[in-house]
C-alpha cells in the first residue's frame, strides 16, 4: 500500500492561524509540538515505509513542507514530493499521484489518500481502518471513508449508506451536500448517514479508468506527463479543468463502497471545529498562549505574542497573531473564509504570510513596516546561504547581531560579525551567507519605492528555485 498525502490547500477557513502561504496542514493543535501535516506523517509511518509515501503540494509550499519533514524522525529524502504548478483541486492532485504510481509499480498498486490537514488522535485504530480499507480497494476499486456524526454539523458533506457489501464495507447509495442545521439534524436522526471525510483508498488501474470514464480531459493531460520534467507536469497542468475528487468521480462512478471509521476525527475546518476537539475547562473555555479570562464560557482564546484579556464572553473566538486578530462568535467562524478571501482581494498582506516566514535555508520577520522602508529580522542556519539576487526597486542595509556572515556584493565577498553591516544598493547582485556554525541573525532596513518579496531576480540558488542564469559561486571556504 502506497500513502499519498494531499498537502497543497490555501490558509482561508482558519486565518489568521492560517495565510495563503502558510496553510492550515503546518498548524499545531491541542499543545501539539508537531504540525497536521507531520502528524499525518506520523501515522502512516507504522503502517507505510517512508519509500510509499506521496506528498503532492504546490510548488510555492515544497520549500516548507522539507522544512516540516526535517523535524520529523525519517529520511527526507526517501518520501517522493509531486509539486504541483498549479492548483487545480483534488482530482488534479489525487490524478497525479495515481498515474505515478502506475508508472512506478502498475495498475494493481493501492493507494491511500488522505489530506494532511485532519486531526486524527487514535493512531491504532487508524492503522486497523487503513487495513481493512486496503482489503476493499482490492476488492471493490474505488473506496471512501465516512465518519459517524456526533452532532448536526453543516460544514460537512454526507454520504448516505446503501447495501452492506461485507462485514466492513457498504455500498454508497448516494453523495449528499453541505446541508442546513435542520436537515443536518434529520441525518443524524436517520442514522444511514455518514460525515464524508475525504479520505480514500483507491486501486490504481481502476481509479485511472474512472478518470478516462468521468474525466477525460484529465486524464489525457496526465497520460502525457513525464514525471522526470517539471515544465512537462506545467504542460499538462494548464489543460486540466479544476473540479474535486468528489465532483468529478466519486458522485457519478457506480460500485462506491464506503467504510464507515470509527475513530476520533475533525478536518478542523472551522474556529468551532477547533473548539470542539479541544480540552476545556470546566467554563467550557479553550486558552492558549498570554489569555487572561474572566466570567467567560465557551469561548476559544488563542494568544500570540501579546496578552489578550476577555471579559463576560460567551460563545467567542478571539485569535491573536502579533499583526491581526479576529473577534467573532464561533457559531459564524464559517464566514472567516470570506473574511479571509476579501483581505486577498483587497491585497492585504495579512493574507498572505504571517511575520515570521520560512524559507530552505531560515527564517526572516517583518520587525516593522513604513512608507517606503521596511526592517526585518533574518536568521540564517549553519552553513546555509540565500540565492544569488538583485533588487529593482529597493536598497538594503545588513547589521550582523548573531554570528558571522560572508556577504557579496557584487564583486566582493565581505565578512562581517557582530556590530558590523554592509549596504546593499538596489540592482546590486548580492547574498547572505552563514559559513559558521551557529545561527547568523542580521536586521535588514530596506528603503525603495517598492518592497514586495516578489522584486528578487535570482542569478544562482541552492535549493532548484528558478533563476534568471546559471552562474558558478565558489563555497564559504
Amino acid at each position: 500500500m502506497y500513502a499519498v498525502i494531499l498537502a497543497g490547500g490555501s490558509g482561508t477557513r482558519l486565518w489568521p492561524l492560517s495565510r495563503e502561504q502558510f496553510p492550515k496542514q503546518y498548524l499545531t493543535f491541542g499543545r501539539n509540538r508537531r504540525s497536521l501535516f507531520q502528524e499525518t506523517v506520523a501515522r502512516v509511518a507504522p503502517t507505510v515505509t517512508a519509500e510509499r509515501i506521496i506528498v503532492v503540494t504546490h510548488k510555492d509550499q515544497e520549500g516548507e513542507i522539507r522544512r516540516q519533514l526535517r523535524g520529523m524522525d525519517l529520511d527526507p529524502a526517501s518520501l517522493t514530493l509531486l509539486c504541483e504548478p498549479q492548483s487545480r483541486n483534488t482530482a488534479a492532485a489525487i490524478g497525479l499521484a495515481a498515474w505515478f504510481l502506475a508508472r512506478r509499480t502498475g495498475e494493481e498498486a493501492i493507494m491511500a489518500v488522505l489530506p494532511s490537514d485532519h486531526f486524527i488522535p487514535s493512531g491504532h485504530k487508524f492503522m486497523e481502518l487503513l487495513a481493512r480499507g486496503e482489503a476493499a480497494a482490492g476488492k471493490y476499486g474505488l473506496v471512501t471513508f465516512g465518519i459517524a456524526p456526533q452532532y448536526p454539523e453543516t460544514g460537512y458533506g454526507y454520504i448516505r449508506l446503501g447495501r452492506p457489501l461485507d462485514e466492513s464495507a457498504f455500498q454508497v447509495e448516494r453523495f449528499v451536500e453541505k446541508p442546513d442545521r435542520e436537515r443536518a439534524a434529520a441525518y443524524l436522526a436517520d442514522g444511514r448517514y455518514l460525515w464524508n471525510s475525504g479520505m480514500f483508498m483507491f486501486k490504481v488501474g481502476t481509479l485511472r479508468a474512472a478518470f478516462r470514464r468521468y474525466l477525460p480531459e484529465t486524464a489525457a493531460a496526465l497520460e502525457g506527463i513525464d514525471f522526470a520534467d517539471s515544465r512537462s507536469i506545467s504542460e499538462a497542468y494548464a489543460k486540466i479543468t479544476p473540479i474535486s475528487i468528489d465532483y468529478g468521480i466519486m458522485e457519478k462512478a457506480a460500485g462506491v463502497a464506503v467504510i464507515p471509521a470509527e475513530i476520533t476525527w475533525s478536518d478542523v475546518g472551522s474556529f468551532e471545529a477547533f473548539h470542539k476537539i479541544a480540552p476545556k475547562d470546566e467554563a467550557g473555555n479553550y486558552a492558549e498562549g498570554r489569555a487572561m479570562l474572566i466570567d467567560t464560557r465557551n469561548s476559544l482564546v488563542l494568544a500570540g505574542p501579546r496578552l489578550v484579556g476577555v471579559i463576560g464572553g460567551e460563545n467567542l473566538a478571539v485569535v491573536e497573531t502579533g499583526d491581526a486578530l479576529l473577534v467573532c462568535p464561533l457559531s459564524r467562524s464559517q464566514e472567516v473564509r470570506g473574511l479571509a478571501e476579501a483581505l486577498a482581494q483587497s491585497r492585504a498582506p495579512e493574507s498572505l504570510q504571517h511575520r515570521t516566514v520560512y524559507r530552505p535555508w531560515g527564517s526572516f520577520t517583518t520587525l516593522e513596516v513604513g512608507e517606503g522602508y521596511q526592517v526585518k529580522r533574518v536568521s540564517v542556519e549553519p552553513g546555509k546561504r540565500l540565492s544569488l539576487q538583485s533588487h529593482r526597486y529597493r536598497s538594503e542595509h545588513w547589521i550582523v547581531v548573531r554570528g558571522e556572515a560572508l556577504i557579496t556584493v557584487g564583486e566582493e565577498k565581505l565578512r562581517r560579525r557582530k556590530g558590523e553591516s554592509a549596504f546593499i544598493p538596489a540592482g546590486a547582485k548580492h547574498r547572505l551567507e552563514n559559513c559558521g556554525s551557529e545561527l547568523l541573525e542580521v536586521i535588514e532596513v530596506q528603503n525603495g519605492s517598492y518592497l514586495g518579496e516578489d522584486d528578487i531576480i535570482r542569478y544562482a540558488d541552492d535549493f532548484g528555485r528558478p533563476v534568471q542564469e546559471q552562474k558558478a559561486e565558489p563555497d564559504c571556504g
